[in-house]
């Protein structure tokens, strides 16, 4: 049976990707595993892998085609013992089937887009057999997701999610194609309690009961405000250029906008003062290995004091260490600390994970390999996503103080300034001293005052005293 190759989510955000290329051409065997196509998304450019065999057939969507939506029809791929040039590619998108494809499915159900055979940060093209009716379904009538003997037709992602939260596929109706359970109907059989998911009836009836939806935002996930009409009439016409706005540029927009409608943000500052740790710095770069070519194995900067004391300072105030999820927080046993990155057009904000146990070498070299790799936009998902709290560092640009907004799901970030030297009193006595100002944004939903000016004099004595990171 032919097989529809449809745009892949790589991400939980993700809604309209980029084909930048293809790595197989019509005609080419395809087999499990083979890396088809690169796909550019509001983040990165990843390889995606085949998990299917069979010849590609058509290629629907053509290299350097940009906003490609997620479950758009892009290739079609002949089974084994068909022949390719029998296959025809869909008139449109959404994973629809040619009209040559569907005589033995007329009698089926519309199917709905088809689910993603991904987790977020995987690298798996999503498939729908074209010409395949299940299992038990009925001709004439509405398919089932049983078949014959018990089986559940249900796709891996959602087989993957009912098993996590303990839901029963036999009790979920599916809305994917032929009936198909997908990963939408077992999170909605959790919500209902866990039984029988809603109908396509029940669920097209229910916003009637609804309230009003809001007003469509715009693209960069902004509250319904100015038009860009609204906005073009500020200005007189010649004196602007209009720069439309990139994936990732919309995805921060949306990010981050959500993030201060919906976090409430308080924010808290520290002034921690640097001589001690900038002479056990200056100590431990000296210590330094070299390799053949003389070059130090390591080189610390004080964003790797800053990265470990944050991680530190979360596992000792662990009621800190948590982010907020709907109705409850979760709290992790190890610290994952996410540290801004900027590039051309954006920022990329890589996770440290177990930032606590690490050492400031190992801490030192993922940022560098990291920082390398955000640039060149080949980081994955999954080294990006997640993390409990963030570090965001503009001393290198001279800014002494800043508040920065908390990057969702994590529940804080810390704003570090420069390092400067400043007259405080000592004993009595003005003396001269390095400081660096660091503000705290805490989601007040997770961490309240007491709380958050908890965590953040844990991260000033640990920079202040910094020999306890090496403990």
């Amino acid at each position: 049976m032919p097989i529809n190759v449809l745009m892949p989510a790589l991400s939980p955000t993700m809604e309209k990707g980029n084909l930048a290329k293809w790595l197989k051409k019509e005609g080419d065997a395809v087999k499990s595993g083979d890396v088809l196509a690169e796909i550019e998304t509001d983040k990165a450019t990843m390889e995606v892998e085949a998990i299917d065999e069979g010849v590609l057939a058509k290629i629907v969507v053509p290299e350097g085609t940009a906003d490609v939506p997620v479950n758009d029809l892009i290739a079609v791929i002949a089974a084994e013992g068909e022949d390719p040039s029998s296959v025809q590619a869909a008139s449109g998108g959404n994973g629809k089937a040619a009209p040559e494809a569907k005589s033995e499915a007329k009698s089926a159900a519309a199917p709905a887009p088809a689910d993603q055979n991904t987790t977020p940060g995987g690298g798996h093209m999503s498939y729908e057999r074209v010409n395949e009716a299940p299992e038990g379904a009925q001709p004439g009538g509405s398919p089932q997701p049983q078949g014959a003997g018990g089986r559940v037709f249900a796709s891996p992602l959602a087989r993957r999610i009912a098993k996590q939260e303990g839901v029963d596929l036999a009790a979920v109706e599916g809305s994917g194609p032929h009936g198909r359970i997908i990963a939408r109907d077992v999170q909605a059989a959790k919500a209902s309690g866990g039984g029988k998911a809603p109908t396509p009836q029940a669920a097209a009836e229910a916003p009637k009961a609804a309230a009003p939806a809001p007003k469509a935002a715009p693209a960069g996930g902004a509250p319904a405000g100015l038009s860009l009409d609204q906005v073009r009439g500020f200005y007189a016409k010649g004196s602007y250029e209009e720069v439309p706005l990139d994936g990732m540029r919309k995805t921060i927009a949306k990010r981050l906008t959500e993030a201060m409608q919906v976090a409430p943000h308080f924010y808290l500052t520290v002034d921690c003062e640097l001589d001690a740790l900038m002479k056990l710095r200056e100590t431990l770069n000296a210590s330094a290995g070299k390799d053949k070519d003389g070059k130090p194995a390591f080189k610390l900067s004080v964003n790797d004091f800053v990265i470990k004391a944050m991680g530190l300072a979360l596992t000792r105030v662990p009621a800190a260490n948590a982010v907020w999820a709907e109705d409850r927080v979760l709290r992790f046993k190890q610290a994952e600390v996410g540290v801004a990155v900027a590039i051309d057009g954006g920022l990329f904000t890589p996770v440290i994970r177990r930032a606590d146990e690490k050492t400031l070498s190992t801490i030192s070299k993922e940022m560098k390999d990291f920082a390398a790799r955000a640039r060149a936009k080949k980081l994955k998902p999954e080294e990006y996503q997640g993390g409990v709290t963030s570090v965001s560092n503009l001393g290198m640009f001279g800014i002494k103080h800043f508040t920065a907004v908390i990057n969702p799901p994590q529940s804080s970030i810390l704003a570090v300034g420069a390092g400067e030297k400043r007259v405080v009193v000592k004993d009595g006595a003005p003396a001269v001293v390095q400081v660096m100002t660091a503000t705290l944004s805490c989601d007040h939903r997770v961490l309240d005052g007491a709380l958050g000016a908890e965590l953040i004099a844990a991260f000033k004595g640990l920079i202040e005293n910094p020999m306890g990171m090496l403990v």
